[in-house]
């Protein structure tokens, strides 16, 4: 396969499950109409809730999880490869998982990821993140597969990690996925610089679906969803409004800027001296 069109959704999940499930499938719908046959969610599609204690007495296993369901048999009447940016699950053990969904178009599960780098900050403007008092993270980098065109997954908070995009990189990710849910001040900082810096660095189309709005007193995200191609090129972008965008990728991009600047082959050993 050398083109695809995908999109990307930008949700403004709240606490109701179901409502935020309808609100991606509109959108997925309408990007599926656009002729996307890649589609992908922001980070917490399923729910955002301010109360922590609440999110880990609700959380549900990937069995119980009604999203799966959802999403897999949307993915199959569609005729699509559908990634859920990340739902809350509840695993085995009792710990919780940001996890990201892969279904291809039969509706099959391909692969999940579970975030790896958690969001534990103080931010200037006084705002306090601690994903770790909620989730366990990851501990496995994942390559899934569309159509025979590598797909690398990510989430979030893995964004500012750049040896983990240049691995699936030359893992052979051609296209690598970020789901988000960036805070307005870290958006307004670093969002896009980030987005096409990873771009650059794997040498990969990136699709970045993000979360946008004020999620019922959770907190507000800075949206700004963005599809940017391997030399950093902005291919679509949104701004802070619920919606979606596409795409057309041409794959033959990731193996030119492979081959022009083959900076994935380059990496030397070397010490830091003081």
């Amino acid at each position: 396969m050398d083109n695809i069109k995908v999109g990307c959704v930008q949700l403004d999940s709240g606490p109701d499950i179901q409502e935020n499930l309808n609100a991606a499938q509109n959108l997925i719908r309408e990007a599926a109409g656009q002729g996307a046959t890649l589609i992908v969610t922001p980070e917490v599609t399923d729910q955002v809730i301010p109360n922590r204690a609440q999110k880990v007495d609700e959380a549900l296993t990937q069995q119980n999880h009604p999203g799966v369901p959802f999403f897999a048999n949307l993915a199959k009447e569609l005729g699509i490869d559908l990634v859920i940016g990340s739902m809350i699950i509840k695993k085995g053990d009792g710990d919780i998982a940001n996890r990201s969904f892969h279904f291809d178009e039969i509706g099959a599960l391909k692969a999940t990821y579970d975030k790896i780098h958690l969001y534990d900050v103080d931010l200037p403007n006084g705002e306090k993140h601690y994903e770790s008092h909620i989730f366990t993270s990851g501990h496995d980098a994942i390559l899934s597969d569309v159509q025979g065109v590598k797909l690398g997954m990510t989430v979030c908070y893995d964004l500012r990690f750049s040896y983990l995009y240049r691995d699936l990189g030359k893992g052979g990710a051609k296209i690598i996925t970020i789901p988000a849910a960036f805070t307005m001040l870290t958006g307004l900082q670093c969002w896009e610089v980030f987005v096409r810096a990873r771009a650059l660095e794997a040498q990969a189309f990136i699709i970045a679906p993000a979360q946008a709005g004020d999620h019922a007193g959770a907190r507000k995200t800075y949206g700004h969803s963005m599809i940017v191609s391997p030399w950093g090129e902005i291919l679509a972008e949104m701004g802070d409004k619920i919606g979606m965008i596409t795409a057309d990728l041409n794959l033959k991009e990731v193996e030119e800027a492979r081959k022009a600047v083959p900076s994935l082959q380059h990496d030397r050993p070397y010490t830091i001296k003081t």
